[in-house]
């Protein structure tokens, strides 16, 4: 392991919204971390060696039996330990304390006084924090004092100096706790004592390094959507090992409008690599015929993609890589990688969707990043701003923005409508105030009056989103009169659409994208 991974953090999860949020801010402050299940094998945790670990929030109550708790082996290590919401409450029961239900459940802002100890060191003594709970800590275990409360809550934070366990009532994560960063920062690198080695340079650097190390002569290919994590790869991947690259396009006919001649022109000015473009709607679109159901259409995308890979690939001597621009919420939302208890809340189709058996091994280069990572990796890398920070695009594309089945003449309606929508956000400056935008098609019909005539016609939604992190978002508030337009020109311009909705859901509940 490099050393850029050698002062880590290893965060449990129980189970919250919040963790991978946890998870971001611990890399944004410039340490490595890895995000595992609970009960993950205590003798792996030991391999490990982190030099902290975070214990998460999590939606069980420690007062329900067979309720989780956090492995022996964790307070064996001889390493800080910082309990959030239910890691402090399974903390504290596994230590000797009393959690208590049946409180008021308490969610939203609160104000806590701290008191002396090394988590709040030079912090303010009064601090506004995001509470989120139902349990609550009654007594404390032995060795620990109180370090901060609340009007309602008399031990909103508990610590151990001398064994530098700590445990908060409140998500320190959060953007609403004001000072939640510096109370991470102040755990991971002062306490923990972790170099600050998480930056976009050496993660180029080591990923450089790792890459040439697994590839050595044999040749990648790698499946490019255009989007920004591909491109990314594609350009981590020319810089590792250039000639031995060769880029493959599939134009799945679920792209955007204009897209793949768009995907073409902008490796060709910015990137020397090699890129091959296959033209295969007519199949894809041919193994969705009658699939409705949003897993089995992304699992078809992904096993159509394989095939069209292993095919381009036998026609290249000595390829034995298929590189993807899978990232890391990827793979936890497909219940995969380490953490292996969470939801399968969609299987992306460079995850869950591939094949168990397949004949090029594979290659993703940013499966242990974030988004944001990603993309300051693409401006250190030099790839365009308009690059780096478009929009994203789901894998399976259109296939999984028209619900049910995905017809040609639904993709060719839904491009149309997506383009308006993208056209006016960056006509009226909103395109990069929100941080994900696109249209869906529903495969329902509603009246409606077109000219003269009754109009039995399809319906679009609109989706529009900010977010930080992509694991939590709110939906944009978009001016009136310009959602008043996008829908004006998409029905008068797009025939067979009769009716335009905007989503206003948040995440959670709601997913981004509707599949």
């Amino acid at each position: 392991m490099s050393d850029i991974h050698t002062d880590k953090i290893l965060i449990l999860d129980f189970g919250s919204q919040y963790t991978q949020l946890i998870a971001r801010r611990i890399r944004e402050i410039g340490v490595y971390c890895e995000i595992w299940a609970w009960d993950h094998d205590p003798a792996e945790i030991a391999k490990f060696a982190p030099k902290g670990v975070i214990l998460s929030g999590g939606p069980a109550s420690v007062t329900e039996t067979g309720s989780p708790r956090a492995p022996e082996q964790v307070f064996r290590l001889a390493a800080p330990i910082l309990g959030i919401c239910y890691g402090m409450q399974t903390m504290a029961a596994q230590h000797g304390g009393t959690v208590e239900g049946g409180h008021a459940r308490e969610f939203g802002h609160a104000v806590i006084a701290t008191q002396p100890c090394g988590l709040f060191a030079d912090l303010p003594r009064a601090q506004d924090v995001w509470m989120s709970h139902g349990d609550r800590v009654t007594v404390l275990p032995p060795g620990f004092a109180v370090a901060a409360s609340t009007a309602s809550v008399p031990i909103a934070a508990m610590a151990d100096d001398k064994r530098h366990w700590y445990g908060l009532q409140f998500h320190p994560e959060v953007t609403h706790t004001e000072h939640g960063v510096a109370i991470l920062r102040r755990f991971v690198a002062e306490i923990c004592h972790c170099a600050t080695l998480w930056t976009p340079a050496r993660i180029i650097d080591d990923t450089l390094a790792t890459v040439r190390g697994l590839v050595g002569n044999d040749k990648v290919l790698l499946g490019l959507s255009g989007g920004v994590d591909s491109s990314v790869v594609a350009a981590l991947l020319d810089k590792a090992i250039g000639d031995q690259l060769t880029c493959v396009f599939v134009d799945t006919g679920l792209l955007r409008a204009g897209e793949g001649d768009q995907v073409m022109h902008t490796m060709a000015r910015n990137m020397g690599v090699r890129v091959i473009r296959v033209n295969a709607a007519e199949r894809f679109f041919a193994a969705l015929r009658g699939v409705v159901d949003p897993e089995a259409k992304r699992k078809a995308i992904g096993k159509l993609f394989v095939e069209v890979f292993d095919a381009e690939a036998k026609k290249l001597a000595g390829v034995r890589w298929l590189a993807q621009g899978t990232i890391y919420p990827d793979v936890i939302e497909s219940a995969g990688g380490k953490t292996g208890k969470a939801h399968v809340i969609k299987s992306h189709h460079n995850v869950g969707g591939l094949p168990a058996k397949m004949h090029l091994k594979l290659l993703e280069p940013l499966r242990a990043l974030f988004k944001d990572e990603v993309r300051r990796i693409g401006v250190e890398l030099g790839l365009p701003r308009e690059m780096v920070y478009r929009h994203p695009f789901p894998g399976p594309g259109l296939g999984v923005r028209i619900l049910g089945e995905v017809k040609p003449e639904y993709a060719e309606i839904l491009q149309r409508a997506d383009r308006i929508f993208i056209e006016e956000l960056r006509a009226a400056g909103q395109y990069d105030k929100v941080s994900q935008a696109f249209a869906v098609f529903l495969p329902v019909k509603s009246v409606g009056v077109v000219g003269d005539g009754r109009a039995y016609e399809w319906v679009i939604a609109l989706r529009a989103v900010e977010t930080i992190d992509f694991m939590t978002a709110r939906w944009s508030h978009l001016p009136y009169d310009l959602l008043g337009r996008i829908s004006s020109r998409i029905i008068n311009e797009v025939r067979a659409v009769s009716r335009v909705v905007y989503d206003i859901s948040g995440k959670p509940p709601a997913t981004i994208e509707w599949e």
